[in-house]
């Protein structure tokens, strides 16, 4: 009896210890477990934010793209303002002086006339004026018609409103009903426009 005894008090401490040890052992390998997980932790951060590092290049990049398409906007944008200032300019400068070229054929003319005066007045000679004058007249005739200037033909011509003005209906036995008989003021058109009808008589 007493031997029973003193083997189940052995068999408890040898239990005792064993689950001491197994206690001891679940510790430390929860221990290791925990410093194993500790270490862990900083390789997976480093490996996020590796894992990061592609899209903040790439957010740098189309960031770098957009400033380059901002200034490339306002360059063009600078470019288009002083297109428009110096096309505003030019219509301005080409309104201003488009009768430059005219006036400058015209000048000749003008002088002509002022020699012509001057002529007169101290030779008081009427032949001589008159010769002027028609030379100028021609002169002048001419240079209109190099810019376009043509006289509208009136006298036998039928009666057409865009080009003429009836001021005045006269009965007329050599021409027929409508017919232009008489011109009162010369009409002209400038190349295909009429800048002034003529104005006639017309038979009824």
């Amino acid at each position: 009896m007493s031997t029973d005894n003193t083997k189940t008090q052995a068999d408890a401490t040898y239990e005792t210890e064993a689950e001491t040890e197994a206690s001891r052992q679940a510790e430390a390998n929860a221990e290791a477990a925990q410093d194993g997980a500790k270490v862990q932790e900083p390789e997976a951060s480093q490996e996020q934010n590796g894992a990061q590092d592609p899209v903040a290049a790439q957010m740098e990049e189309l960031r770098k793209l957009a400033e380059e398409n901002y200034q490339r906007f306002l360059r063009a944008q600078a470019d288009f303002d002083n297109f428009r200032r110096r096309a505003r300019q030019e219509k301005e400068d080409f309104a201003k002086y488009a009768s430059l070229k005219l006036i400058e054929q015209l000048l000749p003319v003008v002088d002509n006339f002022g020699r012509a005066i001057a002529a007169s007045k101290e030779n008081r000679d009427f032949d001589a004026l008159l010769k002027g004058l028609d030379m100028t007249y021609r002169q002048l005739d001419q240079v209109l018609s190099q810019e376009g200037l043509a006289p509208i033909e009136a006298v036998g011509q039928p009666f057409n409103p865009e080009l003429h003005q009836a001021v005045m209906q006269v009965e007329s036995e050599e021409h027929e009903e409508g017919i232009v008989v008489e011109e009162l003021q010369k009409g002209y058109m400038l190349k295909d426009k009429v800048i002034r009808p003529a104005m006639v008589k017309v038979s009824v």
